[in-house]
């Protein structure tokens, strides 16, 4: 039985748990998250992850993305 973790208390999320977390398209995430200086991704090896709270400071400053 596996256990599920609200996407609000995972620490990080994949690219379609962090489009329906913030409304964000995948594929904007994805351009995003690009960036070498972009201060929100976690690279697994070739797995991409988001930093909830880090993206979360991002949008909070961000007037348009």
């Amino acid at each position: 039985m596996a256990i599920q973790i609200p996407l609000w208390e995972k620490t990080n999320l994949t690219l379609e748990e962090a489009s329906a977390y913030c409304g964000i398209g995948i594929n904007k995430l994805r351009k995003m998250s690009n960036d070498d200086n972009c201060s929100f991704v976690l690279w697994n090896g070739s797995k991409r992850l988001i930093k909830r709270k880090k993206l979360d400071e991002y949008l909070a400053k961000a007037y348009s993305i």
